[in-house]
């Protein structure tokens, strides 16, 4: 069964009754979620219940190894994740054994979060897991919830291999939530090519996150990056530091001797006398100045660390470098585009007035704090109480994110729900399912992917029927400008179908070799795996993965089976990152994108602090840094071949025609961009010697004929500029219509190539063997490209930009562009026939 309704609507409840209800019967139950915050989360829930009959545990890499073997032998209401029944429950099954006997009910809580490559690897997992159950004779129910998925029963078949019920009715009671459109404005600073630099979604972010929590409204803003949320916390604590530096305290006055009779409802508060006494506060943000160094000296310590985490966040984004705080009041001139959706309330916050975010009203400051005694990192940035002094202001703010030890973690949700924290900047960990009660707004720095993303972020404010405000911030992406000046696209629509493919060969073979070495495979066990299973377990026994006996196949090698899957990664071993002059190691990156963060010459961030990549070596699988404090930036670029294998489906597009296939395409980055961090300026690329990598995949692609090409040509329409700008929007748009990130695909074009010898534009899957996404935009191509022209045609710019046409990762340094003939190759392509 899957439950597919609205935040809040009482899904936990739904599969929590019949959960433990099985485990006082004497079953078991299994809880799969993507994250360790909704496990911790719901391990609160159910030790609030007080059942001692309810054994209740979490089992993932946060668990201590002495708690683990407890787990096994005593939990009977297990939490975890994909990951740790990948690598551990399935392969220890046996010691798992009385468990799986007893299983009754497996949950797979947010289900939508299972989608593309991940999704995929997820699906096969969950069919490992039903093979062990029926090794222990156990059939138990999969329930499946999620507050966004489209198609919910399909989906759950595909993610399980089950029949599926669906339950979709939601009749719970709601709160009005207003939705704002947020477009930062342009600047006076100009980046590549003289393109206009617009303020950047973490800096838009940092300033409201700091409006809202000055107003006492409890917020979370969602950052795309563990460096942007670094970022936005670290702003938004630097602005709250000028604020409680500005505003001169007044202490409570000395209370007068009672009587003992007398009220005086009249004598206004502590607080009142603060409000009062400054009603022409300066706007924050609006002044950046100290005539104190003891107090200025930190301010500029934040905003230097903000600007380096910016920079690193843009390198992900495809924006180029942006202003930084020296410009914020440059910036504030311009006031955003901000557009509000549907409310049956009032609306909660001037911010949706259209106003700069420096000029909402703010709350009075709060009163006195006492210290927090704790262990933890964290404790000394946490206040006690609610109330805290000026000087506290700042430390009502934090960042959450993975790679936070676990304690911490459970720290900041626990101060968020008392309220002792009133701000925070977080990735997607606390995107799914968090009960954090008492929140008012979130804030949404870029547009997070999918629909469903939107509203389930939107969704963690107003969950106890309170009215909420939700303010999407566009980044400076041709996708986030189609969405702030098409609201149409977002509200009144359906969530997007989730896309995974269970029976791509690159992501069923490591399976069948890791359940092979669970359980031998047999005849039997095909059906489970799918309609491949039989050819690609022939390809793996030609490959000598797997051995063929007359009972089956059998896993024979020494090495883990469950290492040939990397389920979240791309691939291949890690690159392990180690500080040369200490040999500590400070954090892994995945080989495929060691190429372009970790390249010798980058400029790498860990926990707010900036290192100088020395030396990448591919073969020791390490990469050496150093810290270093460069008033740079770098962006890694590369260069694209790309040729076609096989065409699977073709049709007419226009007067050109639209493909679908499989391609092999070899990629090597060849050079990086240095980008001053204050002003964007370029200060030119370093060559880089790393080697070429070839992924075979699907793609999409249209082609024009030479008729067509030749009315272009006598427009004076630069052709290769038109196809790669349109190639650059169209990778920018395709999220909006497959449940991807742009980062998951990549784009060819060329005036003329070698397998089709035509004009041709190419858009593939970034992940070996496909991902279906290109499919989707096959499927979906005309609304895909209408969608394409409307963002650079509505982008206000004259040549080009971030927002339209300009990729910071182009291998060519966006050259050729252009921005006109990219619409007239549009309008051609999509004109009827």
């Amino acid at each position: 069964m899957i439950i597919s309704t609205g935040t809040a609507s009482g899904k936990s409840l739904a599969y929590l009754t019949p959960a433990v209800a099985a485990s006082l019967d004497g079953g078991t139950v299994l809880y799969l979620t993507p994250t360790k915050a909704l496990a911790a989360d719901q391990l609160r829930s159910l030790r609030a219940l007080r059942i001692t009959q309810l054994r209740a545990a979490c089992f993932d890499g946060d668990t201590p190894f002495e708690e683990r073997t407890w787990v096994r032998q005593h939990a009977n209401y297990v939490l975890t994740n994909p990951d740790m029944l990948h690598r551990s429950i399935l392969p220890r099954h046996a010691q798992w054994s009385s468990f799986f006997r007893r299983l009754r009910l497996v949950v797979v809580d947010e289900c939508h979060g299972y989608r593309g490559v991940f999704g995929s690897h997820v699906a096969q997992i969950l069919r490992r897991l039903r093979r062990a159950c029926a090794r222990y004779n156990s059939t138990p129910t999969f329930m499946l919830a999620s507050a966004t998925a489209s198609e919910p029963g399909l989906f759950g078949r595909r993610l399980t291999g089950l029949e599926m019920d669906e339950v979709t009715v939601d009749t719970s009671p709601k709160g009005a939530t207003t939705i704002a459109l947020w477009e930062p404005p342009l600047t006076e600073l100009r980046g590549e090519g003289g393109a206009p630099v617009r303020r950047t979604a973490t800096a838009e972010a940092a300033d409201l996150l700091a409006d809202l929590v000055l107003a006492d409204v409890r917020t979370l803003a969602f950052v795309r990056s563990r460096r942007g949320a670094e970022t936005v916390a670290l702003s938004a604590r630097a602005k709250l530091a000028d604020v409680a530096f500005s505003l001169p305290y007044t202490p409570p006055p000395t209370p007068l001797p009672s009587t003992g009779d007398t009220e005086h409802p009249d004598t206004p508060s502590p607080h009142e006398n603060q409000a009062t006494q400054h009603p022409s506060r300066t706007p924050l943000g609006t002044d950046h100045s100290s005539p104190s160094s003891e107090h200025a000296a930190p301010a500029s310590e934040h905003t230097r660390a903000a600007h380096t985490a910016e920079s690193s966040e843009q390198a992900r984004d495809h924006t180029p470098a942006a202003h930084t705080a020296a410009s914020t009041e440059q910036a504030r001139d311009h006031t955003p585009a901000v557009h509000t959706g549907t409310s049956r309330g009032p609306v909660p916050s001037a911010a949706l007035s259209g106003e700069s975010p420096s000029s909402l009203e703010t709350a009075s400051p709060f009163g006195s704090p006492s210290p927090l005694e704790s262990p933890s990192s964290l404790a000394w940035a946490i206040p006690e109480s609610a109330e805290a002094d000026l000087a506290e202001l700042p430390n009502k703010i934090a960042a959450y994110r993975a790679g936070y030890l676990a304690e911490d973690r459970r720290l900041l949700e626990k101060a968020l729900r008392a309220g002792t924290i009133m701000g925070l900047a977080t990735t997607n960990a606390l995107e799914l399912g968090v009960d954090v009660s008492g929140l008012d707004a979130v804030l949404i720095a870029g547009w997070p992917g999918t629909r469903a993303s939107l509203w389930q972020q939107a969704g963690r404010a107003g969950r106890d029927g309170r009215d909420a405000l939700a303010v999407l911030i566009a980044r400076d992406d041709p996708l986030d400008t189609y969405l702030v000046h098409h609201p149409e696209a977002l509200f009144g629509r359906p969530v997007e179908a989730i896309v995974l493919d269970p029976d791509n060969p690159y992501v069923l073979g490591p399976h069948l070799c890791a359940a092979a070495a669970e359980i031998p495979l047999s005849e039997d066990d095909l059906p489970i795996f799918g309609p491949t299973t039989a050819k690609v377990l022939d390809d793996l026994v030609a490959d000598g993965m797997l051995r063929k006996r007359p009972a089956g196949w059998f896993w024979t090698r020494r090495e883990r089976a469950t290492d040939l899957a990397d389920i979240r990664g791309g691939g291949g071993a890690p690159i392990q990152v180690v500080e040369s002059s200490t040999g500590r190691l400070l954090g892994s990156v995945d080989e495929p994108s060691a190429h372009t963060t970790v390249h010798t010459g980058a400029i790498y961030l860990h926990q707010g602090e900036t290192f100088l990549v020395e030396l990448l070596d591919l073969d020791a699988g390490v990469a050496l840094v150093s810290s270093a404090n460069p008033d740079y930036t770098t962006f890694a670029r590369d260069i694209t071949d790309i040729s076609i294998l096989a065409t699977e489906r073709s049709q007419p597009l226009g007067p050109g025609t639209l493909h679908f296939g499989e391609v092999e395409v070899t990629r090597q980055v060849v050079s990086y961009l240095k980008r001053r961090l204050q002003s964007g300026e370029s200060l030119g690329d370093e060559p880089l010697e790393l080697p070429p990598r070839t992924l075979r995949t699907r793609a999409v692609w249209w082609t024009l004929p030479a008729s067509a090409v030749a009315l272009l040509a006598e427009a004076d329409i630069d052709l290769g500029g038109a196809a790669h700008a349109a190639e650059h929007a169209a990778i920018g748009l395709l999220p909006l219509f497959a449940t991807c990130d742009r980062w998951d695909i990549g784009g060819v074009s060329t005036e003329l190539h070698a397998d089709t010898g035509l004009l041709t534009v190419f858009v593939y899957d970034g992940h070996e063997g496909g991902a279906g996404f290109a499919e989707r935009g096959y499927a979906r191509a005309t609304d895909w490209l209408t969608a394409t022209r409307e963002a650079i045609m509505s982008c206000e710019c004259e040549r080009g930009c971030p927002s339209c046409i300009q990729s910071p990762k182009c291998g060519n340094g966006n050259e050729p562009l252009h921005k006109r003939g990219a619409i007239r190759l549009l309008n051609t392509l999509l004109s009827p026939q």
